[in-house]
């Protein structure tokens, strides 16, 4: 009998017995069919089943036989997790287009680990990018993380950062009265800090502890002095680009375009 390891599934474990020669079997191409008789759905103690396997290793063509046949796409571990969450924890873009397409749900309930915030704290921007396109909430403020820019910045995810608030994400929402900018200044990562300040994240924010970023910061830091020169009222040219860019809201990516705005005008618009 096969008893996993504590923890939620997203943990590398030893598959059973069972799932571990089906993932063999699948893996080694003979993916026409299943045994006759075989219970797709059949799940370990903790409600692991072999979908939630599958995309853990980022095994596209097991998970696709297996949905195939029948696994339930939005099964759930008693740690919360979905095949989905998984497939973001491993990387796999392939998987996560795949469970999409068989119905897997991109957003879930508050009490279920959350699979964009997962695919931000590993970097796995691709799977971030697909779960945005499916309208996932970019701002989903989990009650443990925070939103998928605060986590980003928490784990100095830059590609991350950059592709999210391109997004649209808001740069001033973070975990409760913590911003982004909060959690880059404690990450003393100058390189976020600029990138939140170039989309107008607020110096004079405070957080819970009535503390803004530059007390967060080292003294003498790069952060620091990051923070420093940036203080005071910003230039025109960026009041006017934030400006247009709460105007156009989330769509500004793509309605950029259409103005049919000189190009220097319009890569300054998009950072560009």
């Amino acid at each position: 009998t096969w008893v996993p390891a504590s923890g939620p599934a997203c943990h590398k474990q030893p598959a059973p017995p069972l799932q571990a020669a089906l993932a063999s079997r699948l893996g080694s191409g003979a993916a026409g069919s299943l045994l006759p008789g075989f219970n797709v759905n059949i799940v370990t103690i903790d409600r692991v089943s072999a979908l939630h396997e599958a995309c853990l290793g980022g095994h596209v063509a097991c998970a696709k036989v297996l949905l195939e046949n029948g696994a339930r796409v939005n099964a759930v571990t008693v740690d919360g997790i979905t095949p989905l969450f998984n497939a973001c924890c491993s990387g796999s873009a392939a998987c996560v287009n795949m469970l999409l397409e068989f119905g897997a749900k991109p957003q879930l309930e508050n009490h279920l680990a959350s699979p964009i915030h997962e695919a931000v704290n590993r970097g796995h921007r691709e799977c971030m990018e697909i779960l945005v396109a499916n309208d996932v909430d970019i701002d989903q403020e989990d009650s443990q993380q925070g939103t998928p820019l605060y986590v980003a910045c928490m784990y100095q995810r830059t590609d991350c950062v950059k592709k999210l608030l391109e997004l649209g994400a808001s740069v001033g929402v973070g975990k409760r009265l913590d911003t982004p900018l909060h959690a880059a200044a404690r990450k003393s990562s100058a390189e976020v800090v600029n990138l939140l300040m170039d989309y107008g994240a607020s110096l004079t924010c405070r957080n819970a502890e009535f503390k803004c970023a530059l007390d967060l910061a080292a003294h003498s830091s790069k952060v620091g002095r990051a923070l420093l020169l940036r203080e005071g009222p910003a230039s025109l040219a960026q009041l006017c680009r934030l400006c247009i860019r709460k105007c156009l809201g989330r769509s500004c990516l793509y309605v950029v375009h259409k103005l049919n705005l000189p190009e220097p005008l319009e890569k300054f618009l998009l950072y560009r």
